[in-house]
């Protein structure tokens, strides 16, 4: 059973990590979220290798993040500005991608999962409303405000991605 899991988690990890990176906004936050799915997961490894495992510690994730936001209420702390890291390429999208953190970091925590959700996970608003445990109004209600909140934080980022999306 370790075995597997272990493998699970070798190969999986950069992804998983990368989604909770944009719940979080947080790089400590996410680690400590995966951390946390990984653990819950291990202890239902048995049932969940032979599914889709990797939907599975997403749908922890979230699940996790939600309960977290209930439980703490306070204001998060988060770096004004991401990590550079070594390695990192310079290019566009590197700065698309680091434009994006720092929008997503102004938003709520339950407006960054919608917008991961919605359009990261590529999830209905059914399904979102199914993963965060709230009614399809509430997304509704959460997404549009997320990207209202967007356009007036960072208009560039809309007008950079419309360019990149194929019409």
């Amino acid at each position: 059973m370790t075995e597997s899991f272990h493998e699970f988690v070798v190969q999986r990890s950069p992804a998983l990590s990368r989604r909770a990176y944009l719940l979080t906004g947080d790089h400590q936050l996410a680690e400590d979220l995966l951390q946390s799915s990984l653990a819950r997961t291990y202890r239902h490894w048995r049932r969940v290798r032979d599914g889709d495992p990797e939907a599975y510690v997403r749908r922890v994730m979230y699940h996790q993040q939600v309960s977290w936001w209930r439980r703490r209420r306070l204001a998060e702390r988060l770096d004004p500005e991401p990590v550079d890291r070594p390695g990192d390429d310079h290019t566009d999208t590197t700065a698309l991608r680091l434009t994006l953190a720092a929008a997503l970091r102004q938003l709520t925590p339950r407006q960054r999962a919608v917008v991961v959700l919605r359009f990261y996970e590529d999830l209905t608003e059914t399904q979102v409303a199914e993963v965060l445990g709230c009614s399809v109004g509430t997304v509704k209600r959460h997404g549009h405000d997320a990207v209202r909140r967007l356009r007036a934080i960072a208009p560039d980022l809309i007008d950079s991605t419309a360019e990149r999306i194929p019409r």
